[in-house]
């Protein structure tokens, strides 16, 4: 039995091991900037390039022990510093590392920069140092504050192509990676620790604007949508109703009814049983502690209105010796 138990907990282990292992894998490589000259400051207000990191997951990823490097041949060139909180990536956010050549600075600063005039690789390695995680080679010749990012966070090829069949402003898309600067004015700007893309506007209203310029699909959608409520409501409420009545049937012939009595009782009129209803609110004080039973009676609490000529001194005053 204790055997048992071991493999079973070692499997555990290995199970959550490895879904945490796996977990690095959503890590990208979002957006890049060379050359820092107006952009963004670290924590000492110097102006550097920057890697930004995406965790495209639903969970969050700690990117401790992961490996970036500038140099396919020395994987491990750079570690990220385990212990620091700052670590820890949550769904759909970033990280942002600083390419200054400066690790004594912190966790976010990395121990190699970038040529401007040449093409730069960037890497992001595994804890193995080995399990190649993401890469992308950003072009020679960049020009200043103009980073090179993903078109949208932590997209794949599989996501564009996707994009290209269902969203009209995809179709003439053929890049993943593209240049973002201040000036184009199309909604994509150098967004170190933010979406590549800022959504200021929503994809399925446009898509309804341009297939449906008259609204008579999203009319027709609603319509349908309230028609096939009513609809289930009503199968629902005759069922639910035929279901009390068999179930006051099944009541009756246990106190001795017949079927056509029970029947009648349970065909009624709403007068009656709002009546009955009625009469139970009114006479709340006046019902036995049998609750079938209501028995009317007078009550022996006196009652008069504060207006009545009780309350006045019309009698005949007493005298008093």
């Amino acid at each position: 039995m204790k055997g048992k138990i071991i493999t079973g907990l070692a499997l555990l282990l290995f199970t959550v091991t490895g879904i945490q292992a796996q977990r690095t894998t959503s890590l990208k490589i979002n957006e890049i900037l060379v050359i820092n000259n107006n952009n963004f400051v670290d924590e000492y207000g110097q102006r550097n390039p920057w890697i930004e990191i995406y965790n495209a997951s639903p969970g969050t990823v700690n990117i401790a022990g992961c490996y970036l490097t500038n140099d396919l041949r020395q994987p491990k060139k750079y570690m990220v510093s385990k212990g620091d909180v700052n670590t820890l990536i949550s769904p759909r956010q970033h990280a942002l590392f600083w390419v200054d050549n400066l690790p004594s600075r912190g966790t976010f600063h990395v121990n190699f920069m970038l040529d401007s005039t040449k093409p730069n690789l960037i890497a992001l390695f595994d804890s193995d140092g080995r399990t190649l995680i993401d890469s992308v080679t950003v072009p020679a010749g960049q020009r200043a504050d103009v980073s090179y990012g993903l078109i949208e966070d932590g997209w794949t090829f599989k996501n564009l192509q996707e994009a290209q069949r269902t969203l009209p402003s995809y179709k003439n898309v053929t890049e993943l990676w593209m240049y973002f600067d201040d000036y184009n004015n199309d909604g994509r700007y150098v967004t170190p620790s933010s979406n590549n893309k800022i959504l200021d506007t929503n994809e399925k209203i446009e898509n309804f604007k341009t297939n449906d310029k008259l609204g008579v699909g999203m009319t027709a959608t609603a319509m349908g949508v309230v028609f096939i409520g009513l609809i289930a409501l009503y199968f629902s409420f005759k069922l639910i109703g035929k279901t009390a009545i068999r179930m006051s049937h099944e009541r009756a012939k246990s106190t001795g009814l017949t079927h056509e009595e029970a029947k009648d009782v349970a065909e009624q009129s709403g007068e009656i049983y709002a009546a009955i209803a009625m009469a139970i609110y009114e006479a709340t004080e006046l019902h036995d502690e049998e609750h079938t039973i209501l028995t009317i009676k007078e009550k022996a609490k006196q009652y008069s209105p504060w207006s009545s000529k009780i309350y006045t001194l019309r009698q005949t005053p007493k005298l008093i010796r």
